[in-house]
Formats: C-alpha cells, sequence, structure tokens
C-alpha cells in the first residue's frame, strides 16, 4: 500500500511552511497547494509544490485523487485584522467560501482527517480573561468571524460524514524556525514581536504601542505567545490523533500564560542590545486588556510537549530571521 498523502493548503505561508518542515523531516508525502498570494515559493522546503487556489474544485479533486490524499491540514486564508474590516467580503469569499469548496472536495474524494487552522479571534473579548474552548465565541471583525463560519461548516460536515477534524485556535503566533531555514515572512505584518524585530533592524521606524491604561500590571495588553515551532508540533500531534481514531474536537493552541507588551519590548532591546524606538498611542477600539488560552484540554487530548515556551527564544529567533532578511537584500 502507498503511503497516505497529505495535503497543505497555504503551506508557503508563515504557519503553513513549519508544519511543511516537520512533516517533511518526519518522512511524510506532502503535497502544498499555494497560490503564493501572501507565501513565498523557496519557503516550501518539502513535498510537491503546486500552485492553485484552495477554491478551485476542479484542481483540488485532482489533486486529491492523484496523491491519494487522506488528511487533509488547511491554512490557506487572509490574517490581517484590520484589513479585514476595511474589505470584509475579501476574508468571507477567500476564508469562508474557499474554505466550503475544499470541505465540498474531501468530502466527494473521502478525506478522512481534516485539520482546520482557526483563531483566538472566534471569542472576540471574552468576559473572563482565560478563554476556555466552551467560551461563548462572539468575534468582533470580520476576520474572526470568516474562521468561525468555517469552523461550523467543518462541524456539521463531520456529523455528516466519516470525515474527522481537529480546530486548533491560535492565540498568539511568533518566532521562526530555529535551525533559520525558515521563517515568518509576511508583508506589511502587524503582530507584535514581528514588527518590533523589523523596528529592530531597521526596516520600521519605531513600534506603536496601543494602549498603556489597561488593568494589567503594567497598563498594556497582555496576551499568550506561542513559538511557531510549537504551534507546528501541535498540528503533527493533531494528525496522530486523528490517525489513531480520535473523535473531532477544538483546542486552544498557545502556553497558557501571557506577555505584556512592554515585557515584549523590554526582552527585543534585551536580545537586540540596544533600545527600539517606540511610541505610545491610545487603545483600539476591540483590544481586550488581556487574552490567554486555557490549555488544560490539549494536553489531555494530545502527546504535545512544548519545547519553545520562552519569551526570549522566540524574541531572538524572531530578530535572527529579521537580519537574514536584511541580509539577503
Amino acid at each position: 500500500m502507498p503511503q497516505p498523502g497529505i495535503l497543505v493548503t497555504g503551506g508557503a505561508g508563515y504557519i503553513g511552511s513549519h508544519v511543511v518542515k516537520q512533516l517533511g523531516e518526519q518522512g511524510e508525502r506532502i503535497v502544498v497547494l499555494d497560490n503564493l498570494s501572501t507565501g513565498f515559493r523557496d519557503s516550501v522546503l518539502y513535498g510537491e509544490f503546486v500552485e492553485g487556489d484552495t477554491g478551485d474544485l476542479e484542481l483540488v479533486a485532482r489533486i486529491l485523487k492523484e496523491h491519494g490524499i487522506v488528511s487533509v491540514l488547511h491554512f490557506a486564508a487572509h490574517t490581517i485584522v484590520p484589513e479585514s474590516v476595511e474589505n470584509p467580503l475579501k476574508y468571507y469569499g477567500n476564508n469562508t467560501c474557499k474554505t466550503r469548496n475544499l470541505l465540498q472536495s474531501c468530502q466527494q474524494a473521502g478525506v478522512q482527517h481534516f485539520i482546520f487552522s482557526s483563531t483566538a479571534a472566534t471569542y472576540g473579548i471574552p468576559q473572563d480573561t482565560r478563554c476556555h474552548e466552551d467560551t461563548p465565541t462572539s468575534p468582533i471583525n470580520p476576520y474572526g468571524t470568516s474562521k468561525l463560519m468555517s469552523e461550523m461548516m467543518l462541524r456539521d460536515l463531520s456529523s455528516a460524514t466519516d470525515l474527522r477534524h481537529v480546530i486548533l485556535r491560535y492565540f498568539n503566533v511568533a518566532g521562526s524556525d530555529p535551525e533559520g531555514k525558515i521563517g515568518q515572512s509576511t508583508r506589511n505584518a502587524t503582530l507584535l514581536i514581528k514588527v518590533a524585530a523589523e523596528v529592530a533592524v531597521g526596516k520600521r521606524e519605531k513600534l506603536l504601542v496601543f494602549g498603556t491604561d489597561y488593568p494589567t500590571p503594567d497598563g498594556t495588553g497582555v496576551r499568550d505567545y506561542i513559538h511557531v515551532s510549537d504551534l507546528a508540533d501541535a498540528h503533527i500531534q493533531a494528525l496522530n490523533y486523528l490517525r489513531q481514531g480520535g473523535d473531532s474536537t477544538t483546542l486552544n493552541c498557545g502556553y497558557g500564560h501571557g506577555y505584556s507588551v512592554r515585557e515584549v519590548i523590554d526582552t527585543v532591546n534585551k536580545v537586540n542590545g540596544s533600545p527600539i524606538k517606540v511610541e505610545e498611542q491610545p487603545r483600539r477600539a476591540g483590544d481586550p486588556p488581556s487574552l490567554v488560552a486555557a490549555v488544560d484540554k490539549i494536553h489531555r487530548t494530545l502527546d504535545w510537549k512544548p519545547k519553545y515556551d520562552d519569551l526570549e527564544i522566540i524574541v531572538r529567533t524572531s530578530l535572527e530571521w529579521e537580519k537574514k532578511l536584511v541580509a539577503r537584500k
């Protein structure tokens, strides 16, 4: 029997490429589908690469059939929250409608396992600072809503068919491959640690801090930052879980503790060896004071043992990757 095939959509993007690297290192048979609108071809280190769109029913059907795809890991999505507010239909079209097409193709091809890249943005502004998987979902932007709608479609399809799934809700993903082979190359990134690293290497003039009067220990927002390589491993463990017959489930992906914006800046300054320029701004509408994952369920469910739960490691790998990007030019 040939080795079961794995389709990774959006596998040339930030998180997807780190998952492809880990799958490839384990000798899995991978097909990567990416339209390269935000991904990078040279980030795909393993598997067969197909340039194309996740919503292309004919193309996806052909890939699933020709490569004997049994498992799908779905990362392809737009992810910039402010852009989703300005252009909501772009996000519903890409994140929701194209996911619907992908799920149709998976149903028709008899795909068994589906791992979905979701987000803590589905929770909106929770009343409690710690989000559990059963915390009410109430997204406050089209990005979060587009992901929640896809979660609902996936659950309904799994209820009606033999498809089993794991939904992984990411908290704040940061860092880059510790080996330096790939990293976060996202253009016009909005994630704090990425932006701070860009300031440190001179790609941006300053870091804007939105809100210094939150009810937190130092007045700045607190977030649960997870290293991308640990997040990638959570996907590997989720796939193993489904292969072993695990039931469909939804899991938070974080470390279960947070760091404030000021703590991140202090760590960037320490690792960089000199302070970055910071400008304080008023709060942004919709930013919760604190957002931290409850992680009991993921540790109960998966054989997942994070290796990089250290803010300094996260920042160092981010900064090293930014220096590498600058040196390439």
